[in-house]
């Protein structure tokens, strides 16, 4: 672009960043912003800043929250039986945002001694019986499940992994909702 747009560049580059947006649509969402509705683009600006500020990852799951121990780790009335490991924070919203599953979260995203240790912290604290994995369908998956079973060495658990109908390679986010459920309900032992 010409000279004397650099701000404009600027922001286009920055929408450019985000996962899935090409120049083309960069450009168009710069130009929203800036030209046809200026107020959605300070809002998006202080949402953008709000959420940066404020959400963080709970201390017992691992997933989002605005508090230190989020709303699923808080609310009582979820089955604390089961705890679904999932590989992102992500993961998780897919599973709320389709209603499918009332137990709670473990995010297993780093694969180290202190993770092993919170998890089976949680485990023991909630008295869970399962370990639901929930992770994109592979090979190095099915190497994760396998060290997590031997890691965690509690044998009065039982562990299960949700069914095959989630395509290999492909991220919980971009599988559609009854493909999900059937593959929850389906699961299977690890």
């Amino acid at each position: 672009m010409k000279r004397g747009l650099e701000k404009f560049n600027e922001l286009t580059e920055s929408f450019a960043k985000l996962p899935g947006v090409g120049k083309k649509s960069a450009a168009r969402f710069a130009y929203f912003v800036c030209m046809q509705d200026s107020f959605a683009g300070l809002r998006l600006a202080q949402n953008i800043e709000d959420a940066v500020r404020f959400i963080k990852r709970c201390e017992r799951c691992g997933g989002l929250s605005e508090n230190e121990i989020c709303d699923i780790c808080s609310d009582e009335s979820r089955d604390s039986e089961v705890i679904l490991l999932v590989e992102s924070p992500k993961d998780i919203l897919v599973f709320e945002q389709n209603g499918i599953y009332n137990g709670l979260y473990f995010v297993l995203d780093e694969i180290d001694e202190d993770a092993i240790e919170r998890l089976r912290s949680a485990i023991k604290q909630n008295g869970s019986k399962e370990v639901v994995f929930a992770f994109t369908p592979g090979l190095n998956s099915d190497a994760l499940m396998l060290y997590v079973e031997d890691k965690l060495g509690m044998s009065e658990i039982s562990f299960s992994k949700i069914a095959q109908g989630v395509p290999t390679g492909v991220n919980l986010e971009n599988v559609d909702m009854l493909s999900l459920l059937k593959a929850y309900e389906s699961r299977t032992k690890a």
